[in-house]
């Protein structure tokens, strides 16, 4: 089995970028969980079955990285020596700023249902262009310094966007 010290990408056996096929990596998940499952290394005894679990605890926590993107693109931005660092730092542009602002704006001030559907495409739409732009960035260019601010970039669309849907499953319900 392969080192419990190795990355993410290689416990998969994936290639080393933001652009993931995530049945292949479900695939891969379900075959590595059975590979490490406690139970086949029960007549192996207590000490066999607890490597597996620390085994089982490992694929689970690189599976949640690799299946999010936002963790992923955190994630090869730190293989990759730019670590995100966003509890310390989330300076943003300012047109970034000025988006947020008008997105909060029109979500405070609207009670209609419809007006929050066009905003929660609005940000699926930016979600998605900023997924692509990740891609770009990490896959293509290889700037993971550029792709930190992406991902911040990304975790505040991602926030944002759970905000609009609470308040169309309040409005909703």
């Amino acid at each position: 089995m392969i080192s419990l010290q190795a990355n993410d990408f290689e416990l998969f056996e994936l290639a080393q970028q933001f652009a993931q096929d995530r049945a292949l990596l479900d695939e891969r998940w379900k075959a590595l969980q059975r590979q490490a499952h406690p139970d086949r290394f029960a007549a192996q005894g207590a000490a066999a079955q607890r490597l597996a679990m620390q085994w089982s605890v490992r694929i689970n926590e690189a599976y949640q990285r690799l299946k999010d993107p936002i963790k992923r693109a955190a994630y090869l931005c730190e293989l990759q020596g730019a670590a995100v660092e966003a509890e310390n730092n989330m300076a943003m542009p300012a047109a970034f700023l000025m988006q947020q602002m008008a997105w909060r704006e029109a979500l405070e001030d609207t009670d209609q249902v419809s007006d929050l559907h066009a905003l929660a495409d609005e940000v699926a739409a930016e979600r998605k262009r900023a997924q692509l732009s990740l891609a770009q960035l990490l896959d293509v260019d290889r700037d993971p310094q550029t792709a930190v601010g992406q991902v911040r970039a990304l975790m505040f669309i991602e926030r944002f966007a759970h905000e609009v849907d609470a308040k169309l499953d309040k409005l909703s319900a």
